[in-house]
């Protein structure tokens, strides 16, 4: 039985004549394929990847499992089309924190046309990717009460700041209500989801040292997904928190020369990341977003430090 993901954050959701992505109980993700030549570059690169032997298996774990395309029923009704058949990140976690970043200051790649660069360009000018090298392209919350769950508007989270963004990667990690405003983020779990030889930095940082010597691709507009299971955090026991990277309808060959684009982007995020676990208790800012009702949703203030930005 295939049913629609409700743990997506980001990507292309179904709706509006389009559709979209759907899961089944065996840990299966069902990725409709693009009618542009986007969805058969996807297709190509998982193809290629799962055969070339010149990825290491230590890096191969940090993206899904690639089980070939299957022609299914769209989940808009529309009839048959085909789909990539990949592994579901988020499989087996009963409340999992997920979060969507996209690396790299430019998300086009080369052979893209002069229009849908410059959609590329002005959309990135708009986010933090052009100014930090990443942005959060969305993301979802459990809080420590039960069915507590923050998931803000994408186009928000999008269009963060620097300061906007160090607030809610110190949420991410926070034990405290991530819905109540008036809360300051505690990174009460800082250590035990970012930190730690099995935690995401130290999953980043794996990823790094291979990506400054590999050159066999370059992964524009990928995503990192971070993931890890809060309600076993809250109990005392192990985040398992994980890594993915998605995305790849834009990857091009790598030609030999280094992905200077991801790297730079992941390294921006390790740093933001790595700041977070060596100083969680700095001043934080206030951000407020401004929603499609034009109201503010504050996402932190401190009483001692605060810094107020409006979005």
């Amino acid at each position: 039985m295939l049913k629609v993901p409700d743990h997506q954050v980001a990507g292309h959701q179904g709706g509006h004549g389009q559709p979209g992505p759907l899961i089944d109980d065996s840990g299966r993700f069902y990725k409709p394929l693009q009618d542009d030549d986007r969805g058969a570059r996807e297709a190509a690169f998982y193809t290629s990847f799962s055969s070339n032997t010149r990825v290491p298996d230590h890096i191969r774990r940090f993206f899904p499992v690639f089980h070939g395309t299957q022609l299914i029923e769209a989940s808009d009704g529309s009839g048959q089309r085909p789909h990539l058949v990949l592994e579901d990140a988020v499989s087996g976690r009963s409340h999992p924190s997920v979060m969507d970043v996209k690396i790299g200051s430019r998300t086009w790649y080369p052979e893209a046309s002069e229009d849908y660069i410059q959609r590329c360009f002005e959309k990135d000018r708009k986010s933090s990717g052009l100014c930090l090298g990443f942005r959060i392209s969305g993301l979802q919350l459990y809080g420590s009460e039960e069915f507590e769950l923050w998931k803000p508007e994408r186009k928000l989270v999008q269009n963060l700041s620097a300061d906007g963004v160090r607030v809610v990667l110190k949420k991410f990690v926070s034990s405290n209500s991530p819905i109540d405003p008036n809360l300051n983020p505690d990174c009460a779990f800082a250590s035990s989801v970012y930190g730690g030889s099995s935690g995401i930095l130290a999953q980043l940082l794996e990823l790094k040292s291979w990506f400054e010597d590999q050159t066999i691709y370059h992964l524009n507009s990928c995503s990192v997904l971070m993931v890890y299971e809060k309600k076993k955090v809250l109990k005392g026991g192990s985040s398992d928190a994980e890594v993915k990277l998605i995305d790849f309808a834009h990857v091009t060959e790598g030609n030999g020369i280094i992905d200077h684009n991801f790297v730079g982007g992941l390294c921006s995020l390790i740093k933001f990341i790595s700041e977070i676990l060596t100083s969680p208790d700095e001043c934080t800012t206030k951000v407020c977003l401004q929603n499609s009702d034009n109201k503010n949703e504050i996402l932190t203030s401190s009483n001692e430090c605060t810094t107020k930005v409006c979005l």
